[in-house]
């Protein structure tokens, strides 16, 4: 606890310093609120608006989650059979590095003309957005496993699922955590990103409605808001990882 208040209070002060900055600046220089409101007016305009908002905000968290879940489900499966089977990944893995060439924003549009206005294409961003960190990293991870380790394993007669399974899939869980938390920031994102399309609920919805109206204290409340749901992701993906790895630890794994 000593080590996280001694750590933590420079980041937190920086922070309250660009807050109590921006409220004086705006106050001073006179800016109208629609172009930037001040702190004070996007704390405000949350308190008002929090009832409309959270319909919006429980829609976005329950797309994110699902989307999420698939994801790297998908990215992790993807991850196994391209280590387990060579040839595979020798054809398949340049399409994985070119697939990530597409941007999102460009893609959505068709993902829509094909599935429609449902939360299909709304997922299928999530998983794409998702899918390619956790794959290369745990495909990194499983390739990373120490040689001699695994000709020790072969002498004792391990076959190559044991080998996978007993030695590769431990060692390469600080890879796959990593992924998980890259994508685990995307997800939001892309989640915000496809409910700009045309979606009737959600986060994204609610900062188009906003933008179109000219109300930027609530595009700021947004903004906010997917920045703190973000970190809270992240924060569980970390949480998650430490208690995880320290099983793994207690059980002489990893």
């Amino acid at each position: 606890m000593r080590q996280i208040f001694t750590k933590g209070w420079r980041p937190l002060a920086a922070i309250l310093l660009f807050i109590v900055i921006w409220q004086v600046a705006t106050r001073v220089f006179t800016i109208e609120e629609w172009l930037l409101p001040a702190p004070t007016d996007i704390l405000s305009e949350a308190q008002h608006t929090w009832g409309e908002f959270l319909f919006h905000f429980v829609a976005t968290v329950k797309l994110t989650i699902v989307g999420f879940i698939i994801g790297i489900s998908v990215g992790l499966a993807v991850a196994i059979l391209l280590h387990m089977l060579p040839k595979v990944r020798e054809t398949f893995y340049p399409f994985l590095i070119l697939s990530q060439n597409i941007p999102i924003i460009v893609l959505a549009p068709l993902l829509v003309i094909w599935f429609g206005f449902g939360s299909l294409p709304k997922l299928i961003i999530i998983t794409l957005s998702c899918f390619f960190p956790i794959a290369v990293s745990a495909l990194g991870g499983f390739q990373q496993t120490s040689r001699e380790l695994v000709h020790y394993m072969k002498m004792m007669g391990a076959t190559k699922r044991q080998l996978f399974w007993k030695l590769e899939f431990p060692h390469a869980l600080p890879s796959i955590f990593s992924g998980l938390k890259i994508s685990a920031t995307y997800s939001v994102m892309a989640a915000v990103i496809s409910e700009w399309l045309g979606a009737q609920e959600g986060i994204g919805v609610f900062m188009t409605l906003a933008t179109s109206s000219f109300r930027t204290s609530r595009v700021f409340v947004a903004i906010i808001v997917v920045m703190v749901l973000s970190l809270t992701f992240f924060g569980l993906i970390v949480l998650l990882e430490k208690l995880v790895l320290k099983w793994n630890k207690k059980g002489g794994t990893v």
